[in-house]
């Protein structure tokens, strides 16, 4: 199968070429297949097996275009670390093609394919290790129900990219709903040029709320949305410890799908404070930052929209997201104690469950593993071992004790929904790293699919792999990771 022959549109070009550059790829030289994504070729119609030839690894290389209209390079902007870049976009990446899915459009983007207008001081490339880290984490996020971008395929090179050190170029093949950030609206705002602003927020209502195309104020309605989205995104990947590293506004998806990973990580302790990205000397973006980075980079996507909406209008929407977040945190949180009848004391519970792990440095994920075999009136010795303060553990296990009285469920059935909400496998750095060693150093990449197969079923029990969710060493916990890629 020719991946060309799939039913691809042009949807984004017609906004025009105030919003791209027509950007021919630098095709990776003697390319490889790393890995190809089953599932996402399924989502889109075909399969690993018909994808894997030889035209194909020439597209997703470089070296042919998809569509006869040839690749194109998005200009956007965006608040760095909180700071204003007026001129960003796709320094390394090119949107190929987009696709028509059951009525649904999906960006086609290559990441790491060369110098484009946007690419600044950059080579326009990507590297294998950070190739593989995104690979895998879009489809850690999708099998727990977060929004986000994944990836068909990892294209590799033997061509030397320099960074920290020389390393081995590769492209990742993402997909995603849209690539539409807030740095794109941030980009006209400041050059003001509103009508290029409101050009493309009709291309968003129409593609993502056509039934507010006749709202009084559509444009009131997709920043109501924003807000929402990027709310339940972000309650979402507190709930499963996820941090993302680096939530500057060109990183932050119109629609609220999680894009654009860099040095992101899974909390191994649970640790507020943890920064995922060693670059990030100050902890603006640090786990328990990410609610409030949530609100600032919407505070400047209310900027880049005041021209479509007033000044009141914005201020009342904005005064929607952090009850919005707290709502679907609590109901996540009450879903991973195996409480489904909201309760007022169920705040306490489970602020004071958090104060006690991060005072014990308790593994997040086991942690709630575990908590899914919680039997009542009994001493759970593999819950207790996780806490060195005993004394503290008997009480909160008393105070959720006597919360459970009043489910209406048994243990087993308790157990069950537990399982379903409280993974077994997390994508923790010290896994990827290793396949990263082993892919790098041999051209091995069984790593990478044993992952796979891990992170797209993470609530399954895998018990030929119950080393993979034993809790790390000391030495495998904050690997650090930067944002070279």
């Amino acid at each position: 199968m020719h991946f060309s022959s799939l039913p691809w549109i042009q949807h984004f070009r017609t906004l025009g070429n105030d919003f791209f550059s027509p950007v021919e790829a630098s095709p990776l030289s003697a390319p490889y297949w790393v890995h190809i994504n089953e599932q996402v070729a399924n989502l889109l119609g075909t399969s690993a097996r018909a994808i894997n030839n030889t035209s194909n690894l020439n597209i997703f290389s470089g070296k042919e275009k998809l569509t006869p209209y040839g690749n194109i390079a998005m200009v956007y902007a965006g608040h760095q670390f909180g700071g204003y870049s007026p001129r960003l976009g796709d320094g390394r990446g090119l949107l190929i093609g987009q696709l028509l899915i059951n009525d649904s459009i999906l960006d086609l983007y290559l990441k790491g394919t060369g110098k484009t207008p946007y690419s600044r001081f950059g080579d326009g490339r990507a590297v294998l290790r950070s190739s593989i880290r995104e690979y895998l984490v879009g489809e850690a996020m999708h099998a727990l129900h977060i929004p986000t971008a994944r990836a068909l395929c990892i294209i590799g090179s033997d061509d030397s990219v320099i960074r920290e050190t020389i390393e081995t170029a590769a492209i990742v093949a993402r997909i995603a709903n849209t690539h539409i950030r807030f740095g794109h609206f941030e980009y006209f705002h400041y050059k003001q040029q509103f009508k290029q602003v409101k050009q493309l927020a009709d291309h968003v209502i129409q593609q993502f709320l056509p039934e507010q195309r006749a709202h009084s104020n559509p444009y009131l309605a997709l920043f109501n949305y924003a807000v929402a989205q990027t709310a339940m995104m972000i309650a979402k990947w507190q709930s499963v410890g996820f941090t993302h590293g680096v939530m500057n506004t060109d990183n932050m998806s119109i629609i609220g799908e999680t894009i654009d990973y860099g040095p992101y990580g899974f909390l191994d302790d649970y640790e507020p404070g943890f920064i995922s990205n060693h670059s990030d000397h100050y902890g603006r973006y640090a786990f328990d930052q990410q609610p409030s980075m949530g609100l600032w980079n919407l505070q400047a996507l209310a900027e880049s929209l005041s021209s479509l909406i007033t000044t009141e209008e914005l201020k009342t929407a904005l005064a929607e997201y952090e009850p919005l977040l707290v709502k679907h945190y609590a109901e996540l949180m009450r879903k991973k104690l195996g409480l489904y009848r909201e309760h007022d004391d169920d705040q306490s519970i489970c602020a004071n469950l958090l104060q006690l792990m991060a005072k014990d440095k308790v593994d997040y994920t086991i942690f709630f593993r575990r908590l899914c075999d919680f039997q009542v009136n009994k001493i759970n010795t593999p819950l207790a071992a996780l806490f060195s303060q005993q004394k503290s553990w008997r009480q909160w296990q008393s105070q959720y004790t006597q919360r459970l009285a009043l489910e209406t469920q048994t243990d087993k059935q308790r157990q069950q929904l537990m399982k379903q909400t409280n993974p077994k496998y997390i994508l923790r750095n010290y896994l990827v790293q290793r396949a990263i060693e082993q892919a790098q150093q041999d051209k091995d990449f069984s790593e990478i699919d044993r992952l796979m197969t891990l992170v797209q079923a993470p609530f399954e029990e895998h018990p030929e792999y119950e080393h993979y969710a034993v809790l790390p060493s000391v030495t495998n916990k904050h690997l650090p990771v930067s944002c070279s890629s």
